[in-house]
């Protein structure tokens, strides 16, 4: 008799939403403020430490910023990040542009002589 491996399903990765988390995060903090252990925390909220702290972190460090711009989420940067990589590859599309454009001008003034 052959046994048959069971192959199971890749669990899918969960995804909150920007005020999900800082949701947590607040309760987060008023939890630690009356002194329950972030391991306790974390159970409570159904989410893991490493996840907790990172997102405390990030809003942290960031606390002037609006929270779709904290924590955007699914592959998406901040607006003034979007904003310099659009920005950088337009310099990069016209820096080529131009470089074509110069040796089109040297090879049409090279056949004219």
């Amino acid at each position: 008799m052959t046994k048959k491996k069971t192959v199971a399903a890749p669990e899918r990765r969960r995804v909150f939403t920007a005020e999900f988390k800082l949701e947590m995060v607040r309760q987060f903090a008023a939890r630690r403020a009356q002194g329950v252990s972030q391991a306790q925390i974390a159970r409570e909220l159904d989410l893991s430490v490493p996840m907790l702290q990172s997102w405390v972190g990030t809003l942290a460090r960031q606390p002037d910023r609006l929270v779709p711009d904290v924590f955007p989420g699914q592959g998406r940067l901040p607006s003034d990040q979007e904003e310099l990589r659009r920005l950088q590859r337009e310099l990069h599309r016209l820096q080529q542009e131009n470089s074509f454009l110069k040796a089109a001008a040297a090879y049409f003034a090279k056949e004219s002589r």
